[in-house]
């Protein structure tokens, strides 16, 4: 991934560093769980963690021996055994490569899995903060871009919380899903090592027993997870597409933040461009990109292959990455998004009375008229203000047929503004809680 889209925090999980460490102590707690077991001696134990718990593995090297071998296990195994000395031939006894791969990229999806899980909380206290601000500020509702019934912007981001809590909870369960851990050996049988050894690493390293692993650990675990990660993507693309059609000139209920300096265009000095949530909607896009060759990589042969491999190690990193950086820009834009209480207010009134054409109709048929014989009467009415002649309110009073069910005062009241926010509450308290 890009630096431009990369944060310190999550990068830092995937350099050569972390990963050469978290395979050091995959094989270091395996040796120790061997020795317990008096299958290799315990000096050889305690000496494989007394140097190489201190060691700083040198990257240089082991791409070096990785030239030769053609294999980076065996690589990062021969720098060990030049770091460790003879103790280090009881390293990797009875395992195969998939047990130190698959385990630290499932230790490595855990720990992503955390930094994201804290990006949405972050997500979500702003969002809370913005939605109570504006919870009882009317807003027109759309419907197919046009204008519908009144709604409040609180109600808008109390939807967004309550789409990311989902989204909260869709990681947690696809994070306790990836994080297994398997120490099987060749085609997962156990055959020359015991299942002890994979109890014990899996204990050390915080994860779960996987309980039947061939010789890889099963690929619908990931395939889910990066789903779920696509999944939140998605939303977080649907927010930023709220804001920006709610920036669009002709509209004008909120903004980005526009910082003292900032230049919207090369060309055009006046221009407030919404590039933030614009940037949220390309990098949605690759996010849910990367679940599809995740998906793909289910299906592999038997017991084993490594068409997996190459695509997990772009995935991996680049899924993660991407999608820490966009919970982290979605946050500061909700958290700065400039609102226009007054321009929603203009935006209601803009047609005329027409987003209380329901009730009109409802009043209607509760008054004796068909629903056929309303809907055409109101629609008659509205037609003429949708092309701006006239107020809804003022025809509908002056039209016979209407009259013959209503009088002006019931017909007034049916343009009450508040009646379509008597349910915020209710509303609130089921997303919120009663707090």
């Amino acid at each position: 991934m890009i630096p431009r889209y990369s944060r310190p925090e999550m990068v830092s999980i995937w350099t050569p560093e972390t990963r050469f460490r978290i395979w050091f102590e995959i094989e270091a707690h395996a040796t120790t769980a061997l020795a317990k077991l008096g299958v290799v001696p315990q000096e050889a134990a305690d000496k494989v963690w007394a140097e190489g718990a201190k060691a700083v593995f040198d990257i240089d090297r082991i791409d070096e021996i990785e030239r030769e071998t053609k294999h980076d296990v065996i690589a990062f195994l021969t720098h060990l055994a030049e770091i460790v000395g003879p103790e280090a031939r009881f390293v990797h006894q009875g395992m195969t490569s998939s047990d130190v791969l698959d385990t630290c990229l499932n230790v490595q999806l855990a720990r992503a899995a955390d930094i994201l899980l804290a990006d949405i909380d972050a997500l979500l206290a702003a969002i809370r903060r913005r939605a109570f601000e504006f919870k009882m500020t009317p807003t027109i509702g759309r419907s197919h871009g046009i204008h519908a019934e009144p709604v409040t912007f609180g109600l808008k981001m109390a939807q967004a919380y309550a789409e990311f809590s989902r989204n909260r909870e869709r990681l947690v369960a696809a994070r306790k899903e990836i994080a297994t851990c398997a120490i099987s050996g060749a085609v997962g049988t156990f055959a020359n090592i015991e299942p002890q050894v994979e109890e014990y690493v899996a204990e050390q390293m915080n994860l779960s027993v996987e309980p039947v692993s061939t010789q890889v650990i099963p690929r619908d675990r990931h395939a889910m997870f990066f789903a779920t990660l696509g999944v939140i993507a998605s939303s977080i693309e649907r927010l930023a597409i709220e804001v920006r059609h709610l920036q669009r000139s002709e509209v004008l209920e909120a903004e980005e933040f526009f910082s003292e300096g900032q230049k919207g265009s090369s060309a055009m000095p006046h221009k407030r461009n919404p590039v933030l949530t614009e940037n949220l909607t390309g990098l949605a896009r690759m996010v849910r990109a990367f679940a599809l060759p995740a998906m793909e990589n289910v299906a592999l042969w038997h017991e084993r292959d490594i068409s997996h491999s190459s695509v997990e190690r772009m995935i991996g990193p680049d899924a993660t990455i991407t999608l820490d950086f966009a919970l982290a820009r979605l946050t500061g834009v909700i958290d700065k998004l400039l609102v226009y209480p007054e321009n929603m207010q203009k935006n209601l009134d803009r047609l005329g009375g027409l987003v209380h054409s329901q009730r009109v109709l409802l009043a209607l048929t509760q008054k004796g008229a068909s629903r056929e014989d309303s809907y055409r009467l109101v629609q008659r009415n509205a037609m003429p203000v949708w092309r701006g002649e006239g107020d809804f309110l003022t025809l509908l009073k002056n039209d016979p047929e209407v009259k013959k069910y209503l009088t002006d005062a019931e017909i007034e009241e049916k343009f009450d503004l508040g009646y379509h926010l008597k349910h915020v509450d209710t509303i609130f308290r089921r997303v919120f809680g009663e707090a």
